[in-house]
Parts: C-alpha cells; sequence; structure tokens
C-alpha cells in the first residue's frame, strides 16, 4: 500500500499536465473569466496545480495567485508562466495551513479540488480559513463533482504517449468506499516505459469526499457565507440536476 496521499509525485504530475495541459477547458476557464472578469482585487487559487486555470487569468490581465501542495506541480506551473513571460505568484502551501498577509477579492476552488479534503472537520475549518482570509463583499467560489461520479469505482487503464517510443501509463482501482465518511480510495498506479523497458512506477492512494448540495450549503453558513447562489454545469444561477458533471457553489462574505 502507498504511503502517501494525494501527493501527486512525479509521474502524476506529468500525466496530469499531459492529460490537462494549460488552458484546457471543461467549461470552467471561460466560467472563471466571466464570474472574475469585473473582480475588484486580488484572487487566490488554491490547489492551483499546473497552472490550468491560474495561467489564462493571469493571460486576462488579473490579479491572481495560488498554491499547492505538490512541489512537482508548482514546478510545472512556473515553467509554463516563464514560457509566456508571467510572474509565477506561486507557494508551496496546503489548504489545511494556508496564510497571506492580505485578504482577497475571491477565492477560487475549481475541479473539484476542494474534495481532496476528505475530512468532514478539516474540510469545515478551510472554509473558515477561506471566510478569514476573503475582503468583505469578497467570494468564495468552488467546484464540486457530483456524489454519483465519486461514488462509482472500478478498473481503467490510459496512456500518454509523451515523446516517440515513451510512454506513461495510469491504472487504477477501486480501494474502497467509506458510504458513512462519504469518501472513496482508489489505488492509482503510474508508469513510465521508454522503448517497451518499465523505468519508473509510483503508487498512490487518491481519496475525494463526496458532498451533497445542500450538505454544503449547510458548511458555507455554517462558515460564515451568505447569498450563496447553486449552478449546475456551469450555467450560473441554474440548479443543479442529476446530468450536470459539476456543481459550482458562489458564496459571499458579508
Amino acid at each position: 500500500m502507498p504511503e502517501q496521499n494525494n501527493r501527486y509525485g512525479r509521474l502524476a504530475s506529468q500525466v496530469y499536465h499531459l492529460d490537462k495541459p494549460i488552458g484546457h477547458s471543461f467549461g470552467d476557464v471561460e466560467f472563471y473569466l466571466e464570474r472574475l472578469q469585473h473582480c475588484p482585487g486580488p484572487i487566490l487559487e488554491p490547489a492551483a496545480g499546473n497552472g490550468r486555470i491560474l495561467i489564462p487569468l493571469l493571460q486576462a490581465g488579473l490579479d491572481v495567485r495560488g498554491f499547492d501542495a505538490s512541489a512537482e506541480m508548482l514546478a510545472l506551473c512556473q515553467s509554463e508562466c516563464a514560457l509566456r513571460g508571467l510572474a509565477a505568484p506561486v507557494s508551496c502551501q496546503t489548504f489545511e495551513h494556508f496564510h497571506y498577509e492580505q485578504s482577497f477579492a475571491a477565492i477560487v476552488i475549481p475541479a473539484g479540488s476542494f474534495q481532496l479534503i476528505t475530512d468532514y472537520d478539516a474540510a469545515s475549518a478551510v472554509l473558515a480559513r477561506c471566510f478569514q482570509h476573503l475582503q468583505t463583499r469578497g467570494r468564495l467560489i468552488l467546484d464540486l463533482d457530483p456524489a454519483h461520479a465519486i461514488q462509482a469505482g472500478g478498473h481503467s487503464l490510459r496512456a500518454w504517449q509523451p515523446a516517440p517510443r515513451q510512454q506513461l501509463t495510469l491504472t487504477c482501482d477501486r480501494l474502497s468506499t467509506d458510504h458513512i465518511n462519504q469518501v472513496s480510495v482508489d489505488l492509482l498506479r503510474y508508469e513510465a516505459w521508454d522503448d517497451g523497458v518499465l523505468q519508473a512506477t509510483e503508487l498512490e492512494s487518491f481519496s475525494l469526499r463526496w458532498w451533497g448540495v445542500r450538505e454544503m450549503l449547510a458548511a458555507l453558513r455554517a462558515a460564515g457565507f451568505s447569498d450563496i447562489t447553486v449552478s449546475g454545469g456551469y450555467a450560473h444561477g441554474r440548479w443543479p440536476t442529476d446530468a450536470d458533471a459539476i456543481i459550482t457553489f458562489e458564496a459571499i462574505k458579508r
């Protein structure tokens, strides 16, 4: 069993970067650009990863900074910023302990990254930390995958070819589903191959927590947020349905 959980090591970061390069959108890049176009102050993106969303926001002229717990993911973000002549305002921090002296007009957590926090009390504390780091009238915008998407487990194998004769593979198998605590755990096996010869392997436990829509509404209100808008499928203000692949919450600090 791998000791690290949700670590995004070297091979995992390479696979993520190949599968979700800068600007690759599930509808979220356009959605966040639209929601933030008139943002009156600085923006923070926790779990910014390789910069898939952070960099398009920077390119749009927004004042954005971010953090991530993975040094490997941050290195990719910094490299991609350098290629575009952008400053890389990112640091290595965690959800549970991030700290900035300044406050933000918006904090954004796209792509279900909030669900990497698998303990309910820890997640509630992160919501409170976000609240503390927001300016008055500041906004928290976060995405959640629907519960059924996380509960569905099984076996999968995917492959990428970063260069001729090279291949990266990802095998995923469900280890457990805890319906009481609403947490799924998958075993991810990353392999790097060169001309058919295995060069490196990484094993990682990958855990996600699913949330009910009204459960998240209650958690946001308990953290102090109000004026909460719930949207399905990046259609702002449309209540989600079972067919939606993503659910977005936008909450205001009064």
